[in-house]
């Protein structure tokens, strides 16, 4: 195990700033953000706000730890945060193994994310 290989990345969103927002009405703001099966996902959720917000911090957190290893910074949209089969959240991301944790609760979103570069 190289140590090199390895990176993290955490961030915490407050959850207020994803209110009010509507599928419809903010499509181009949300579209710069999310793709669209995270939308379907999120939307599906009494709490869209919530589930948006965790989303975002993970995404954030995500940019942070590739960033030690590609100067390329990466598009939040390029970015989609999806559930396993498990139902755990999962990301995809070409030659990386990502492991992410995700939580919210009244307020605040957290993501905590470990990646290993992988080669390709």
């Amino acid at each position: 195990m190289d140590i090199n290989n390895f990176s993290i990345g955490v961030d915490i969103e407050t959850i207020s700033r994803f209110s009010g927002l509507n599928k419809k009405k903010s499509k181009v703001f949300l579209s710069k953000i999310f793709t669209e099966k995270e939308l379907d996902y999120c939307f599906s959720k009494k709490t869209a706000a919530q589930h948006l917000a965790v989303r975002f911090a993970a995404k954030e957190a995500l940019i942070k730890a590739v960033s030690l290893f590609d100067k390329k910074k990466l598009s939040l949209n390029e970015i989609e945060i999806i559930k396993n089969n498990d139902g755990a959240p999962s990301v995809n991301l070409r030659g990386y193994d990502i492991k992410i944790s995700l939580s919210h609760c009244e307020d605040k979103a957290v993501a905590f994310v470990l990646i290993e570069k992988t080669k390709l």
